[in-house]
């Protein structure tokens, strides 16, 4: 697996590298040809070798093509360019709308909620894992499981993958803490589906092939569940027919899928557009994430039609999203 930490290989394959960016071999030797990067080293067979710092800046790339930048404008660019553009974007989606705030009680400063990320790092790259499992589990058990989200999981979302963007973050660790997060969630969830019924609206939940980040589905469903739906979710990389059939099967009433600003703005839309086309008129899509092609006027469709897809940019959308389907539901499914 591709790490551009200090204790791992500085040189990398080109196979590691479009695992490791998204970036496919084709487009990084027409890239290699056109603009003079990346400018690949190579190895006793010939082959292709990517050292740390272009691999970097190929993360940065990435990200700044899928919020829409031309290849030829960002490709050439150095480093601090590329670093200064992405600070530029608009803030990630589905985040809380306040500072995050410590894992104290009390009302933290900012120093004291910088110091306690900090000690949440230091954890994670010593891979103490029943530390910040356990940190984890007692910030649930004080604050409660959406507090827990808000508060602690989507601010370390963010630094984790600026950690790992800027290569300070090995993958393997960038793992292990989706692991522990996720673990803590679904122990919360669990707990929190046996203390109550589940009533309409039946949200069913995954991604797309492509999409194989379940975090942000995960948590979408937790507050989906502190609502009280009933939630059927089917993990990742769901194909398009099996998401229909299995709408049909569970008569769910919404179809909520996830994705990450790795996924191809164009073919988010094109599969959302497609999968409207097959869904019955009463099946609501509900599409959230960081793909910025999400958030963009939805063309293409008449005036009167509904919409192809409801985004969901904040977490809080959610318990707005369910309390209109409830006041516009059928007395009788509601």
């Amino acid at each position: 697996m591709t790490s551009s930490s200090p204790d791992t290989p500085s040189w990398h394959s080109i196979a590691d590298v479009e695992r490791d960016t998204g970036l496919s071999k084709d487009t990084l030797r027409v890239w290699e040809r056109r603009y003079g990067f990346p400018m690949p080293a190579r190895d006793a067979l010939g082959e292709r070798q990517y050292d740390n710092d272009q691999l970097i800046r190929l993360r940065h790339i990435r990200r700044l093509i899928d919020a829409g930048h031309r290849p030829g404008r960002v490709v050439a660019l150095p480093l601090d360019g590329l670093v200064e553009l992405n600070t530029q974007r608009q803030p990630e989606r589905i985040q809380p709308d306040a500072t995050p705030s410590d894992l104290a009680v009390s009302n933290p400063s900012r120093d004291e909620t910088g110091l306690a990320t900090e000690r949440w790092m230091q954890m994670l790259r010593r891979q103490d894992a029943h530390g910040l499992r356990q940190a984890l589990a007692q910030m649930q058990l004080e604050r409660g499981l959406a507090r827990l989200i808000t508060e602690c999981v989507a601010p370390m979302n963010v630094l984790v993958g600026q950690a790992w963007l800027e290569g300070r973050l090995a993958v393997y660790e960038e793992h292990l803490y989706t692991e522990i997060v996720q673990s803590v969630m679904r122990q919360a969830l669990g707990q929190l589906s046996q203390a109550r019924s589940p009533r309409p609206p039946r949200i069913l939940l995954t991604t797309l092939p492509g999409e194989v980040h379940g975090l942000g589905l995960l948590m979408a469903e937790c507050f989906m569940v502190l609502e009280g739906c009933h939630t059927i979710p089917l993990g990742v990389q769901t194909p398009l027919p099996d998401i229909v059939n299995a709408a049909a099967t569970s008569e769910a009433d919404i179809v909520a899928l996830s994705f990450t600003a790795a996924q191809n703005p164009r073919d988010v839309r094109t599969a959302l557009g497609q999968l409207r086309e097959r869904l019955p008129a009463h099946v609501e899509i509900w599409a959230g994430g960081n793909c910025p092609a999400l958030y963009k006027p939805q063309r293409g469709r008449p005036a009167s039609a509904a919409p192809t897809f409801l985004p969901m940019g904040r977490l809080q959308d959610i318990q707005d999203g369910v309390a209109r389907w409830r006041a516009l539901a059928p007395a009788d499914a509601a």
